[in-house]
């Protein structure tokens, strides 16, 4: 905007400014003396409308006063936009994109090739220990970092890998031997105080850390019903529950969660919805059912309280639940998964499927349709524990499909997002 010069009267007449008046008749003095109010008048009404015109800012004035802010000018430079957050993928590959959300089983006491070839030639991104091992810590450690040794920039994008196995307790309990406790059951843990528990589990974590682990597939909080522990294979037949009642099985599976946690090791809360009621083992059985759990049941509600207390894993069981989604088990079912622990729970870390390379359960679907559907149900990581060879079937139909159908790579992305987060959390 041009700036309006400054009001002075015209010096046409060849009167100096100030004004020299000569003599005059008292005619003409009337004359000249209204015609002397008229011009100051003026003048005083042109000062002031540039005082208070909209514009640009003035110089504060000699005694320092301060003066009002001007509107902003339609001329003048537009604010500097905010720098974008970085891609947090920016870099990767699809497939090392991909690899991350495989878990590779590794034999604790034979590690196959095609573990090792998961990582290094698949992207691979996360092992778990399977097995049982009398080795001890040191030992345990250096087959860890026989396969940290091929984080890269090639293989993981330089990113570390979770390296997880099942240490609950009791029946199961991969590691053993020296440097490791025997834990007892999550029964038997029930029976101490929630505070005596998590000082216990921030040892065997401890012990856990030492040889290179930073994930535990545990605690079970599936909630089994009182007196039937018996007649369900998978969980109250060997004594992985920590009780029947939603208060005993969640205070003392958080306090072994916060204990795992303080030693710097993850944890993982399952199986989601529940494995408390069925009557047949996923692991070993086909067509397993649970006929009774409904998506609000207070078996559900045990899961809530796990992930208000800060879980980052969640893993997905893969019974059928036919009173909340009858098609699919419940690893596959984005009723399960985008529904209920998304939508419901608000759960935003990472979801991984209970085994789906070797149970019997998952059998009737091809390898590469078990990955693709856990991504689709919205799932982020899927668990080959037992068969190390049916991983490079699953890696290679999660590229083709994410390749030719942008909905299903935008939830590869938001998947890889979680891992990378709760990765990044772990440190």
């Amino acid at each position: 905007m041009s700036r309006r010069p400054r009001f002075r009267p015209s010096n046409a007449s060849g009167l100096r400014w100030p004004l020299e008046v000569p003599v005059l008749t008292t005619r003409a003095r009337t004359t000249w003396i209204v015609v002397a109010v008229v011009t100051t008048l003026a003048a005083v009404s042109a000062v002031a409308w540039y005082l208070t015109r909209p514009g640009p800012a003035r110089a504060p004035s000699p005694s320092g006063a301060p003066t009002a802010s001007p509107d902003p000018s339609p001329s003048g430079t537009p604010p500097t936009p905010s720098t974008p957050p970085a891609d947090p993928l920016a870099g990767w590959t699809l497939e090392q994109k991909v690899g991350q959300l495989f878990m590779v089983g590794v034999d604790v006491r034979a590690p196959q090739q095609e573990s090792y070839d998961a990582v290094s030639q698949l992207h691979v991104g996360n092992v778990f220990l399977a097995g049982r091992s009398q080795a001890g810590t040191g030992p345990t450690a250096d087959l860890v970092a026989g396969f940290t040794a091929l984080v890269s920039p090639e293989t993981t994008n330089g990113t570390p890998l979770f390296v997880a196995t099942d240490q609950e307790g009791g029946y199961v309990q991969v590691l053993r031997g020296p440097g490791f406790s025997q834990v007892p059951t999550a029964t038997d843990q029930a029976t101490l105080d929630p505070a005596t528990l998590q000082a216990d589990a921030m040892a065997w974590g401890a012990e856990l850390a030492a040889a290179g682990v930073n994930l535990n597939l545990a605690p079970v909080m599936d909630l089994v019903p009182e007196g039937t522990a018996a007649q369900n294979p998978p969980i109250g037949y060997f004594e992985r529950n920590y009780g029947s009642t939603p208060d005993v099985v969640t205070s003392h599976a958080n306090a072994f969660s916060a204990g795992m946690e303080a030693s710097g090791v993850d944890v993982t809360i399952k199986h989601f919805p529940g494995l408390g009621r069925v009557t047949e083992n996923t692991d070993t059985d086909a067509g397993v059912t649970d006929d009774v759990t409904t998506r609000d049941d207070p078996s559900v509600a045990v899961f809530a309280s796990g992930i208000e207390a800060g879980a980052a894993f969640v893993m997905t069981s893969t019974a059928v639940y036919s009173q909340i989604d009858g098609s699919l088990p419940a690893a596959f079912s984005p009723v399960v998964v985008d529904g209920m622990l998304r939508g419901d729970l608000g759960f935003d870390g990472v979801v991984i499927t209970d085994d789906v390379s070797a149970a019997r359960q998952v059998q009737a679907w091809s390898p590469a349709d078990r990955a693709v559907l856990t991504i689709e149900a919205g799932g982020d990581m899927v668990l080959a524990s037992a068969d190390p060879s049916v991983v490079q079937p699953m890696v290679a139909a999660v590229v083709e499909r994410a390749t030719t159908d942008p909905a299903f790579a935008a939830k590869v992305d938001a998947a890889v997002v979680r891992v990378l987060a709760a990765k990044e959390r772990l440190g």
